[in-house]
């Protein structure tokens, strides 16, 4: 249902999102492919850069803002800085390349470093189309992403598997947290009221 258009006015959530893991793992094409960037070239990220995607979750507007990092070696401290404020995060590997996957550790102490349990995560093994070149097994990849307590999905931008059940899975996830949090201070706010209510009527 579209609450605009009977005039109700949307609640609007502003999320941070921060794609992490090694680079030429396929960060950036992900992210191309969920917020339907036409661009096709390629171009390794240099620094950070983002992308802004709007969607609505029951009748409430999430703005999500996906911040894409660099994973090569001398931006890791530039890209770990982004990580502070995020809600969640898009952990990627290269299904074809060991070491990514092997990598996945140390990025996860990244983000638990700055950001605790609050956060939510996915873990995505991409490049799944290259089946022919696979080095880390569909097994391996459910296995730490069991052991992490986290969703886990095999992706393949070029090919445009699980990108959107990913991204739902994760932004589901914020807003379902993000709408406990909203109404436990609703209903704060309303006891709040009914308290000084009841001074004023005495």
């Amino acid at each position: 249902m579209d609450a605009m258009a009977h005039g109700y006015p949307l609640k609007c959530f502003l999320v941070k999102l921060v794609m992490a893991g090694d680079s030429s793992v396929g960060k950036t094409s992900v992210l191309r492919r969920y917020v339907d960037d036409p661009d096709p070239s390629f171009i390794a990220t240099i620094g950070i850069d983002f992308k802004i995607k709007t969607l609505t979750i029951d009748e409430t507007m999430l703005k999500l803002q996906i911040w894409d990092t660099a994973g090569q070696e001398r931006f890791h401290t530039l890209s770990v800085s982004y990580f502070r404020g995020a809600q969640g995060f898009v952990l990627v590997y290269d299904i074809t390349n060991s070491d990514s996957f092997k990598n996945i550790e140390y990025w996860m102490k990244d983000i638990q470093k700055r950001e605790g349990e609050d956060a939510e995560i996915i873990l995505l093994g991409n490049k799944c189309d290259k089946e022919e070149a696979r080095a880390v097994s569909k097994e391996k990849g459910e296995k730490l992403a069991w052991e992490y307590g986290i969703p886990f999905f095999e992706t393949s931008a070029i090919n445009n598997i699980n990108i959107d059940q990913a991204f739902s899975t994760l932004v589901e996830a914020i807003y379902s947290k993000k709408a406990s949090l909203q109404l436990a201070a609703d209903t704060v706010n309303l006891r709040e009221s009914k308290k000084k209510d009841s001074c004023c009527n005495t």
